[in-house]
């Protein structure tokens, strides 16, 4: 494996977003940290969106960003949730195939993910901490 690679999927230097999400359910994803504006469910929702919309564009699925996305969606149900989780553990994989070889397109694009996530992934390890839902 290598850095680009373990930077989206941690493991080595961080909790691999497997972990983060691991047992989490919607009921607990949904209640509100005091002074935190989002949720997890939110928080989830946005890294589920922006890693799609990168992903196209690193694989060349996409040209461009998508005009008009919406990066903070929400999640409206528990059905919802389930498939954001599925979501973002396929994306998760797909980044880090791509990541072996990847084009020099594809590699600017995976890194400025991999920074975006990592940013993202500590805020939800630390909302699961605040909500005592960390994974045991």
């Amino acid at each position: 494996m290598n850095m680009l690679q373990s930077a989206l999927g941690g493991g080595a230097i961080f909790p691999a977003p497997e972990t983060l999400v691991d047992g989490l359910n919607f009921e607990a994803a949904t209640r509100n940290v005091p002074g935190v504006p989002y949720t997890l469910a939110d928080l989830l929702a946005h890294l589920a969106v922006t890693q799609r919309a990168s992903l196209d564009l690193a694989s060349g699925k996409t040209e461009t960003w998508p005009e008009a996305l919406d990066i903070w969606p929400g999640v409206p149900d528990a059905g919802s949730f389930a498939a954001l989780l599925t979501d973002l553990r396929l994306g998760v994989a797909e980044a880090r195939a791509l990541a072996e070889r990847p084009s020099e397109r594809a590699r600017e694009l995976l890194t400025d993910l991999s920074a975006h996530n990592a940013y993202h992934w500590g805020q939800v390890a630390l909302l699961r901490r605040l909500l005592g839902e960390w994974p045991q």
